[in-house]
């Protein structure tokens, strides 16, 4: 019989985890490619985004509270759709969350040392990653604590940032002049951003009461984050333009008057940092539900009998991350991330459907038109990563079938 996880978890616990992730990669990543996508239509993408994540958030509570137990959408599409889907939406969330992972460590790098070179700048992200994965072995309530304090830090800044915008910047109403093109691009690459609040269905089995704190801390955690994202996308556009915020590696740190700026990068990094931190959680937690079931290798379920973590999961993930963050492409990263965790959300929604939940529905149709609208190369590459699992997944099953 596996061991399983103390809750320890209360509703603030949830909900900062859940800012930790969303606030950390959307902010100081994915605004920039989505007004490439779209310039100032960006602001609808970012409305669309939130509505399907409003769908995904609601059906994600909900069957959190049914079943309050490690692995997310894993355990739901397995429950209310087969034992296929669940394996499906598990590969998924792991393959997308790990490359978010990669794209978080780098986005560190990124902001707290700018002008360093390969390999150099690979080593250092790798690093950042080994460091984070120490961390969470500890126990996640150290990890939850260093997530207050990263997330409070950010959006202490973020707000300072906004206010010195409007009292000491140019903003240019006219560069609010919405345009439609490309706007469901931008709102495939903004959900990256959003999918944060899946990390506290993830640690569902660590939460007190989940049946009251998760659908609590769902979408609280959204709306607090979407109110966040909408203002500073405002503020950006207003202060850059859509063809200045197209071209930044850093629009928040550009925006800024001069004195101010060094305080954004370190925030930045730190806010990458707290992403980075929830990733690996969720990511572990996942791995160790699949592991439960045997379509991981059954030693990764193992929790630490004084810590009370799935070390070996953690271990497991936080090299594999490494070894990703010292060779990838932040921009590739993200594409692939988006689209392989629009799929685990659409089973997510599909199992909510079962249940009777109209909100399933609409966030299923969102999920897959969000999908196939992101850059060709990450539905190919997305695409081909799932179908291997896929085929994975049949095979072993026709071994064990025929083993029996």
């Amino acid at each position: 019989m596996s061991e399983s996880l103390k809750r320890r978890l209360g509703t603030g616990d949830a909900v900062f985890i859940g800012l930790g992730s969303m606030i950390g990669a959307g902010v100081f990543v994915a605004f920039a490619p989505a007004a490439r996508a779209a310039g100032s239509g960006l602001l609808i993408g970012l409305a669309i985004a939130a509505v399907v994540a409003y769908c995904n958030a609601t059906s994600s509570a909900r069957l959190a509270a049914l079943y309050p137990s490690s692995g997310g959408t894993y355990v739901y599409g397995r429950e209310r759709l087969g034992e296929f889907w669940g394996y499906l939406a598990g590969w998924g969330f792991v393959i997308g969350k790990t490359a978010s992972c990669a794209a978080m460590a780098i986005a560190v790098v990124s902001y707290a040392a700018p002008g360093l070179g390969q390999p150099w700048r690979g080593a250092f992200a790798a690093a950042v990653v080994l460091a984070v994965t120490a961390l969470n072995y500890r126990g996640v309530q150290r990890s939850t604590l260093a997530m207050r304090v990263i997330v409070s830090v950010t959006l202490t800044v973020l707000a300072a940032a906004v206010v010195a915008i409007f009292a000491a910047g140019d903003p240019q109403p006219a560069n609010l002049r919405l345009s439609t093109g490309g706007v469901l691009e931008a709102a495939g690459l903004l959900f990256f951003a959003f999918a944060g609040y899946a990390r506290i269905a993830t640690l569902g089995e660590e939460v007190r009461d989940p049946a009251r704190t998760l659908p609590r801390a769902v979408p609280l955690a959204l709306g607090i984050t979407l109110v966040v994202y909408a203002v500073l996308a405002v503020a950006l556009l207003l202060q850059l333009g859509p063809a200045a915020l197209a071209a930044s590696t850093d629009p928040v740190a550009q925006a800024v008057p001069a004195w101010l700026s060094p305080v954004v990068r370190v925030s930045a990094a730190l806010a990458a940092l707290g992403a980075l931190l929830a990733l690996v959680l969720g990511v572990s937690r996942t791995t160790l539900a699949m592991a439960r079931d045997g379509h991981l290798p059954r030693g990764l379920a193992a929790v630490h009998p004084r810590f009370g973590v799935p070390h070996r999961a953690e271990v497991t993930v936080g090299v594999v991350v490494a070894a990703l963050a010292a060779v990838a492409d932040l921009r590739t990263a993200i594409g692939f991330s988006s689209f392989a965790v629009l799929v685990y959300y659409a089973i997510a929604n599909a199992s909510a459907f079962t249940l009777g939940r109209v909100v399933g529905g609409v966030g299923l149709a969102g999920c897959v038109v969000l999908a196939f609208s992101l850059p060709l190369a990450s539905v190919l590459a997305g695409a081909g990563v799932l179908a291997l699992g896929a085929l994975a997944y049949l095979v072993l099953s026709k071994r064990d079938s025929a083993a029996a």
